[in-house]
């Protein structure tokens, strides 16, 4: 430290400016560059989360009498009396169009199964858990939704139950 010293000392006044100036801008540059840039790109990021989730919340929200509608069109009980819930989601999965996203199901005691999709439409997914409930009183005990590599497509974990006969 004392050498650097030394040498500024034997700088001219002008010469000693520049340096002094030089060494301000790197400390700006290197403050910037270290703290603020990150901090304002992650405040950037979020806002954006803020707006992807507020959209998908409108959305949920404008097909939800949809939803509605379509499970009061299905009589409670229609399904097939004795039909396993295994067989039962299956043949719901295919039929509502996403049985090729469904990966694994195991079933989680006699009344329940852990379901498994993988890059399934969420707006068809949704409409198949809705006909899972109302046409065969399948309840939601538990869901998680991650997006998938496309924009519309999700990747879902779901533990179901079926009210005991």
């Amino acid at each position: 430290m004392q050498k650097i010293q030394d040498w500024y000392r034997t700088l001219k006044p002008r010469e000693r400016v520049i340096v002094l100036a030089g060494g301000l801008i790197v400390v700006a540059v290197a403050l910037y560059t270290l703290a603020l840039a990150p901090f304002y790109k992650a405040l950037h990021e979020r806002s954006e989360r803020v707006q992807r989730k507020e959209a998908d919340l409108a959305w949920m929200r404008s097909v939800a009498g949809e939803v509605l509608t379509l499970g009061a069109n299905q009589p409670i009980g229609s399904g097939p009396t004795g039909e396993s819930l295994v067989v039962l989601v299956d043949r719901t999965a295919r039929e509502c169009g996403v049985g090729s996203a469904l990966t694994g199901q195991t079933p989680n005691g006699d009344n329940g199964i852990r379901v498994r999709l993988e890059a399934a439409a969420f707006n068809v997914l949704v409409k198949c858990l809705g006909n899972l409930q109302q046409a065969h009183a399948i309840s939601i005990e538990q869901a998680t939704f991650d997006k998938a590599s496309r924009p519309g497509l999700v990747n879902a974990s779901l533990v179901l139950n079926r009210a005991p006969t």
